[in-house]
């Protein structure tokens, strides 16, 4: 299915793809898009989730262009892509951010579940960056923006299926990256490594564990996540950014003291991704958790009270280049103090 919807102002801005536009940090990046005048082509399988997304996006200014499409299929994945550039003319970004999950152990998932996972959420991610190429190539020019996580370099327990997709993702991206630097060419892939996020995902995952699923705290707004996916898209320059001050502090210590972190993992992230109480929503491996007859999910999961709406980290990371002038003229300054004294004794 694919059915446009527009407001009254005239045609603006770039033309974005988002996949997994229908709830979680998919919905809230594409209303950010639209926010700042873009036209967001929005992908995803749930059409209730999507029909809600697009009068969002009416409703701050924006156009959307609705398509309805399983990542993992190759085909329609490029035929969604022919769609959007016969409706905007070109494609300028295309942010990679559909997935699926199991919440169990490994020996619990079974083969045809854990392929399932990887075709939705590591193919997806290879089959949407084909297609966008397949656009952009010829322009020479275009942004792409894998949306991945910290899981994307440490894996932890009861996501066995999503981590070895993102990690998959990972290495994917940085060879596609090379050889797009090795051809001089204009089209530039990004990635963003995000927290726990506060989206609906945690009551929909296919769930075989005793208590509901939830993410390890810290917890962060999907608009946080947005705002980095946004800025990402303007400044594909750069390899990745990390988000969140958890993921800062993930990345760092799996990368000086790996076995350490395996252990306290194995201590603690069983009883942190759980809350107690009955599992929510039937898992959406298969089929979208919003339809046929289903309702909305929206952006937000049920962890309002405890997410941060903003952080400090992510203001640093997307500025880095001027905390570093700032750094350097106040180190600069602290010399000429010193040196000031020094001449005076």
């Amino acid at each position: 299915m694919v059915e446009r919807l527009r407001n009254a102002l005239p045609r603006r801005g770039r033309a974005v793809v988002v996949t997994g536009a229908s709830g979680g940090v998919g919905r809230a990046t594409a209303l950010a898009f639209a926010a700042r005048g873009d036209r967001v082509a929005l992908l995803a399988r749930g059409r209730e989730g999507l029909a809600a997304t697009a009068d969002e996006v009416q409703r701050v200014g924006g156009e959307a262009l609705v398509v309805t499409v399983d990542m993992a299929d190759a085909k329609a994945v490029d035929d969604a892509a022919q769609k959007v550039a016969d409706a905007f003319g070109h494609i300028d970004v295309w942010v990679n951010n559909a997935f699926a999950g199991v919440f169990a152990p490994f020996t619990e998932i079974t083969p045809d579940e854990f392929r399932r996972v990887t075709e939705v959420t590591y193919l997806g991610y290879v089959f949407g960056t084909r297609a966008a190429l397949r656009h952009m190539l010829p322009r020479d020019r275009g942004t792409i923006v894998q949306v991945g996580s910290a899981l994307a370099y440490r894996g932890i327990p009861l996501q066995s299926a999503y981590c070895g997709a993102k990690h998959a993702i990972q290495g994917f991206n940085e060879s596609l990256r090379c050889e797009l630097l090795h051809s001089r060419s204009g089209v530039r892939t990004t990635m963003v490594q995000l927290p726990a996020v506060n989206t609906p995902q945690f009551d929909w995952v296919l769930n075989r564990m005793p208590g509901r699923a939830r993410p390890v705290a810290p917890v962060y707004q999907p608009e946080v996540a947005a705002r980095a996916v946004v800025h990402a898209a303007a400044h594909g320059r750069r390899r990745e950014y990390w988000v969140g001050g958890s993921t800062a502090a993930t990345l760092i210590a799996n990368a000086v003291v790996p076995g350490v972190l395996d252990r306290y993992l194995a201590r603690t992230a069983f009883e942190a991704q759980q809350d107690e109480g009955a599992h929510g929503a039937t898992g959406n491996l298969w089929s979208p958790a919003d339809g046929p007859h289903g309702h909305d999910f929206g952006a937000h999961g049920r962890f309002d009270e405890e997410s941060r709406p903003v952080s400090r980290q992510e203001w640093m990371s997307l500025r880095r280049g001027q905390v570093g002038k700032v750094l350097v003229v106040g180190a600069g300054a602290l010399a000429a103090r010193r040196l000031a004294r020094l001449v005076r004794r």
